[in-house]
């Protein structure tokens, strides 16, 4: 919850400093986390329809955890727009995506780098001791809570399959 007050107060900075980029990525991302809320509000009130408002509102609020993992999706909603916009052409349009990613990935922990990853996934494939692509859900699935958050999940997946080819 410390991460969506800052946020909250990186917006206001950019607001007064008439910073039309950043404003618009963190309303974005705002707005991206407030749905999400919505969304597990719904789920508590299906599964406890008597629940009061007060008690909705507390147990909806996302963590800190959670919050990384709508900036991940932001941030990779961004990257496939990078590549469909240079794919097209359209180089102002992904320079603008590339920043936009810039000013999210401020709220993900360190990232892994490659060579950490490899580390990471050789450990898993033999802990679980993976053999071939059938087993690669296994070593994701172990993988997974470890570095989720600290790396791009399709470059770990790239990985694994790499190591079980």
């Amino acid at each position: 919850m410390v991460l969506r007050q800052q946020i909250q107060s990186d917006l206001n900075e950019a607001v007064k400093e008439k910073e039309a980029l950043r404003s618009s990525v963190f309303r974005l991302l705002l707005a991206a986390i407030n749905n999400k809320e919505t969304e597990k509000r719904t789920k508590i009130w299906k599964a406890k329809p008597k629940a009061s408002v007060q008690e909705l509102e507390k147990e909806s609020k996302l963590t800190d955890e959670e919050i990384i993992d709508v900036v991940s999706s932001e941030i990779k909603k961004r990257r496939e727009s990078i590549e469909l916009f240079e794919r097209g052409g359209k180089q102002d349009m992904a320079d603008k995506e590339k920043k936009e990613a810039e000013i999210l990935g401020k709220y993900l922990p360190e990232q892994l780098s490659e060579e950490e990853i490899k580390k990471l996934a050789k450990a898993a494939v033999e802990k679980v001791g993976a053999k071939e692509q059938k087993d690669m859900g296994k070593v994701m699935g172990m993988l997974t809570p470890q570095i989720k958050g600290k790396a791009d999940m399709s470059l770990v997946s790239k990985i694994v399959k790499e190591l079980l080819a």
